[in-house]
């Protein structure tokens, strides 16, 4: 197993508590202890990574291979347990990350609290290694492509005729087709983190969202 995949397990169920919290940090600890993780990129869930991962590797790039393990938090407002384990006061390991716009207020002030800025500005937040998505990561990666493109990847995907029926829904019919493709993409288990890697494989090179083209930079 890679060191940072061990890490990312480790750190997961640390931060989850429980009767496997000790043994799951002293796992963390024996991986940054001796070097197997460069940074930790804190993302809210399972899509966030799958978009990352896609995108490192179309640019022949293995994060977890780099020690830059993505990790999801499992929603945005467990941010502060992950940078207690993960900051200054704890492994002081060096830190990067992604969340919603809606989001952003959570990480601005777990951020401040434990002493990695005063990131008032979302250049504040770039400068320290943590982009934002307007509004979120879907958002980004359908104004990227478009939805004639998104479409295309849907039936690709074999789902076309699960969204034509979505959108003939009458809680759908009227809205704007990105609308109905964003909640789309949500409604089932998985599906997220599905099309995550799906749309970013299927981006031109000048159309990757600026925070993913950005953090990838950072790292």
């Amino acid at each position: 197993m890679d060191e940072a995949v061990r890490f990312r397990q480790a750190l997961v169920a640390w931060a989850a508590g429980g009767a496997e919290a000790g043994a799951a940090a002293a796992a963390a600890r024996e991986v940054a202890a001796g070097g197997g993780v460069r940074t930790v990129v804190l993302v809210e869930g399972g899509s966030d990574r799958a978009a990352l991962d896609a995108l490192a590797t179309r640019y022949g790039r293995s994060l977890d291979a780099e020690g830059v393990p993505v990790v999801p938090l499992g929603g945005a407002t467990n941010i502060g347990r992950f940078l207690d384990l993960c900051g200054p006061q704890g492994l002081g390991l060096p830190l990067a990350g992604l969340c919603d716009v809606g989001e952003e207020r959570h990480f601005r002030r777990a951020l401040e609290r434990v002493g990695l800025g005063s990131p008032v500005t979302r250049e504040d937040l770039e400068a320290i290694g943590f982009q934002v998505c307007d509004a979120d990561l879907e958002d980004e990666l359908i104004r990227s492509l478009g939805a004639d493109a998104v479409r295309r990847v849907v039936e690709a995907q074999g789902e076309l005729r699960s969204l034509l029926t979505f959108q003939n829904q009458p809680a759908q019919r009227g809205r704007p087709v990105e609308r109905q493709l964003r909640r789309f993409l949500g409604t089932h288990s998985g599906r997220k983190a599905q099309y995550a890697r799906a749309l970013v494989e299927s981006l031109d090179a000048g159309q990757v969202p600026r925070p993913l083209e950005c953090l990838l930079a950072h790292v």
